[in-house]
């Protein structure tokens, strides 16, 4: 499986080809196959067999780097259904919601299966990631990303086409519980209470939304809920730096804004928050709000 892969370039795997300007192209290799572009072919049984990180040349003579992809690079390059997670938000999931080897995690919104790479290489075959998909299309996406990354059916995973406030009847009734659950979907907030009732205690929530207003709701729904420790929200922007020589400068364009990451814990049952001590800005509660104690 590519997860695993060492050793010669076969036939099936998938390589990524940069050129001197530093353009990406991902290509699985095929017996027989050639990979066209303006600055000439390059014929694929020149890899098969050759080792990973080799230079091949087109025939217009043009050097490319052969590599394995990394992660970030398949995901970045993946079939889309829905819209993938870029690898920066990806990292932090799976950093500050603390995925582990062994760790049983739930996914509402598999979208196209990028975030579940992510998961499934987190938790090992050891441990297990029940995505859920609303969509069918893609769900079928996700797999068929999922399953091209690992190299076949990753044996801790479990794709559900369905929506999770439906199955939480299902997942209680069947004794499961989990230590992570991800959220990644316009309406996070739905999910909440069967996300309270299916992670274990001390386990985390992680929700990812792309605007404010979602970001607001979200996390006032956690806190209503009250079942969960204050929860903490930030964004990651990543810029670049061109390094050449003396010529040392950040690049002209970053990733910037792409999504929020939310986290809370579940406390324990029949445990409640402690009231929180900071004091908000005036009216942020709507009118009439009263400053908490500080």
């Amino acid at each position: 499986m590519n997860r695993q892969s060492r050793g010669p370039l076969r036939a099936g795997d998938q390589v990524q080809l940069t050129d001197p300007k530093g353009r990406k192209h991902l290509v699985t290799l095929t017996d027989g196959q050639s990979f066209h572009t303006h600055r000439g072919s390059l014929a694929h049984d020149d890899l098969i067999g050759g080792p990973d990180g080799s230079v091949v040349h087109s025939s217009g003579g043009t050097p490319y780097v052969a590599l394995r992809p990394l992660l970030a690079d398949f995901t970045l390059g993946m079939g889309r259904g829905a819209a993938v997670i870029y690898p920066k938000d990806a990292a932090h999931i799976v950093a500050f919601a603390d995925m582990y080897p062994g760790a049983r995690v739930l996914e509402a919104g598999a979208g196209s299966g990028a975030l579940s790479c992510w998961l499934l290489r987190a938790v090992g075959d050891s441990g297990l990631v029940v995505s859920y998909e609303r969509r069918p299309d893609f769900a079928d996406v996700a797999r068929r990303n999922v399953e091209k990354f690992f190299g076949g059916p990753h044996p801790a995973w479990r794709l559900t086409v369905g929506d999770l406030t439906q199955a939480q009847a299902e997942l209680q009734a069947a004794g499961e519980t989990f230590d992570r659950i991800v959220l990644d979907m316009l309406d996070p907030w739905e999910h909440a209470d069967a996300a309270a009732r299916l992670l274990a205690a001390g386990g985390l929530i992680c929700c990812y939304v792309a605007t404010t207003t979602q970001l607001s709701r979200i996390t006032e729904t956690l806190r209503g809920q009250g079942c969960f420790d204050e929860p903490s929200a930030w964004e990651s922007l990543i810029r670049g730096w061109h390094v050449e020589g003396l010529a040392v400068r950040p690049e002209h364009r970053m990733i910037g804004h792409t999504g929020f990451v939310v986290t809370a814990r579940r406390l324990a049952d029949g445990v409640t928050p402690p009231p929180r001590r900071r004091r908000p800005a005036k009216g942020s509660s709507g009118p009439g709000a009263e400053a908490s104690p500080s």
